[in-house]
């Protein structure tokens, strides 16, 4: 049976989430809209849908929904041809895939943004599948994404391992019945990430990579 090492994108494997912050505020605040960037911090990794919703509630002018998106994705698209991996990403990719796992990310992202992200970690030569926004009905923190990762990955839940940054993936992993391990590079807080569901932490990639040995993806290999 497939060992499935399943990876959240932004604020994971490239350093983007505050580049999200910037360009949600920017696009809130052209449709007259004062919201902090701390909130719009703790939403990031919600699908755009969802993000309004947190930060605008249920009764909000929903006619406006597509011009906020679209703001947001030509304020973000401006950033595509710079986005920057984080320090070690695509190296812990290839070294899970030497090892025998099978690589498959689940990203809120879609169209040319997801080509932007996987330029970035330029390691699309072990990268098995991808669950992006367009395979699913409801994004993280329903297990959704991560269900159709692991269908991609031709893995049962018992063998996969979710890594992301937020407190959305690690609820998502959570519901997935998958082993999840979060990274802080997304700036959400360590408790916030364990009381979410993460049953391991590292900083960033870099980290884990050098501490691999050690981590829930070698207690799986060693059958732990």
């Amino acid at each position: 049976m497939a060992r499935a090492a399943l990876f959240d994108v932004d604020g994971t494997l490239v350093d983007t989430n505050h580049l999200h912050v910037v360009t949600w505020w920017e696009a809130l605040r052209q449709a007259g809209h004062d919201v902090a960037m701390h909130d719009i911090h703790r939403a990031i990794g919600l699908g755009s849908d969802d993000l309004i919703t947190h930060l605008l509630g249920e009764d909000r002018d929903r006619d406006e929904d597509g011009g906020l998106t679209a703001a947001h994705t030509a304020l973000y698209g401006t950033y595509f041809e710079r986005l920057p991996p984080l320090d070690g990403a695509g190296d812990l990719l290839h070294e899970l895939a030497a090892r025998g796992w099978r690589i498959v990310l689940a990203t809120s992202a879609g169209g040319p943004e997801l080509k932007a992200l996987r330029r970035a970690i330029d390691a699309d030569d072990v990268i098995a599948g991808v669950a992006s926004a367009d395979d699913v009905s409801e994004g993280k923190p329903a297990p959704d994404p991560v269900q159709r990762a692991l269908e991609l990955a031709e893995a049962e839940p018992a063998q996969a391992v979710f890594v992301g940054d937020t407190v959305w993936d690690m609820k998502a992993g959570r519901a997935a019945g998958v082993r999840t391990v979060a990274l802080l590079a997304g700036g959400i807080a360590r408790a916030d990430l364990v009381e979410a569901g993460a049953q391991a932490v590292y900083g960033d990639t870099a980290e884990l990579l050098s501490q691999l040995d050690t981590s829930i993806f070698a207690q799986m290999e060693r059958g732990e």
